[in-house]
């Protein structure tokens, strides 16, 4: 596989388990020394802020994609390579996916939920054919995991969970199945 660039689509928050921020942080690192562009929503709190600021910090690249309405709320981040503000959240995502060679989801809430559904839901229906990859920090998304099981076991997929996601447990388990 050849990523040169991944979206992160995160938290604008931090929550409140420490391990999410600690493995945000350490994904940010392993980014920058695979050499691969981090694409993410431009923002410079919670997680977001976390995993700019630990590819940057490291030597990476960063590419903000954040809507104008945000721009107050999530406080863009000010230090990236670069930065576009575009109009609404479907061009955010649209953007940001477009940009990428793949997709990790670190822990987050609706906004992190829509962005993985959206892609799955573009995966599966042959607009892409990216790979995504959750970060299931502390179990994070284990409760998320059991319910796409429950409703492949019920005949709600066209395949297997595991052929749309890649489920890993920490940032090394990721970086291996990137490279």
């Amino acid at each position: 596989m050849n990523i040169k660039a991944i979206a992160v689509f995160c938290g604008s928050q931090a929550g409140s388990n420490p391990l999410f921020k600690q493995h945000t942080a350490e994904l940010g690192k392993l980014l920058a020394m695979l050499n691969i562009r981090l694409v993410y929503g431009g923002g410079k709190k919670g997680l977001m802020g976390a995993i700019a600021d630990s590819v940057l910090k490291h030597g990476g690249e960063v590419m903000g994609v954040i809507p104008k309405v945000l721009t107050e709320w999530e406080q863009q981040h000010e230090s990236l390579t670069d930065l576009a503000i575009v109009p609404d959240m479907h061009s955010r995502k649209k953007m940001m996916y477009e940009m990428s060679d793949a997709a990790i989801i670190l822990p987050g809430g609706f906004g992190t939920m829509d962005e993985l559904f959206e892609m799955l839901t573009w995966n599966q229906l042959k607009i892409h054919d990216k790979k995504i990859y959750i970060l299931n920090s502390a179990g994070y998304y284990n409760s998320l995991i059991q319910f796409l099981r429950h409703a492949e076991k019920e005949n709600f997929l066209y395949e297997p969970v595991e052929e749309r996601i890649i489920i890993c447990n920490n940032p090394v388990e990721l970086f291996n199945k990137i490279q």
